[in-house]
């Protein structure tokens, strides 16, 4: 059984961990000012989806021989910098003036899958997982096993209400504004500028 000191501190160092802004945040920013509250909302939840599978495969330690392999390592990464930059480009051509036609938006469920494929592809997510959870196991508490599933739990959950807090706050600010047609031209190039750099930041990472 893991120690309430143990928890808590974990606890309180993911806090702060998750509420500065990171890859996921900009990920869910950028759907929900592109998109709409909705369609952030599901890019959050998308996103946690990919953080437990992340969470599943370290327990049972595939992220472990994932990053292990140099060769499924970069495969990894440059399918999920590809994907990135693929969304960002999208977004950007989409945003281009045609006629008098609404700047495309993507669905929710649309977005909740990408956000998933997005998480799922990106090797740094799962070395994140690999190697900072293990350091809060205590294996005299016995249960290894079960130690990491609880702290992978606590991870996700902070996570998702760190992405759903920033997802509905720029939503609505999205909404507010979504009136404006070089807004929603220029929104979407941000948005989809946003893409690419993360896209292009996860292909020049090192492990």
């Amino acid at each position: 059984m893991i120690d309430p000191l143990s928890l808590l501190t974990y606890t309180a160092i993911v806090a702060g961990f998750v509420f500065i802004p990171g890859p996921a945040t900009l990920l869910t920013m950028a759907r929900a000012t592109g998109s709409g509250t909705r369609a952030g909302i599901a890019t959050a939840f998308g996103i946690a989806v990919g953080d437990v599978i992340h969470t599943i495969l370290a327990v049972i330690g595939l992220s472990a021989i994932v990053f292990a392999s140099a060769v499924a390592f970069t495969v990894v990464k440059y399918l999920g910098a590809a994907y990135l930059i693929y969304l960002g480009l999208k977004a950007i051509f989409a945003s281009r003036p045609r006629s008098d036609r609404p700047v495309q938006v993507v669905t929710p469920r649309r977005a909740f899958r990408q956000a998933i494929l997005a998480e799922l592809l990106n090797p740094k997510t799962a070395l994140f997982f690999v190697a900072f959870l293990p350091q809060f196991v205590v294996p005299e508490n016995g249960a290894v096993m079960m130690q990491l599933a609880i702290f992978g739990a606590i991870l996700i959950a902070l996570g998702l209400l760190s992405t759903l807090i920033f997802a509905i706050t720029a939503g609505h600010l999205s909404d507010w504004l979504r009136g404006n047609r070089t807004f929603q031209i220029w929104q979407g190039r941000v948005v989809g500028s946003i893409y690419c750099g993360l896209g292009l930041r996860l292909a020049l990472q090192e492990r």
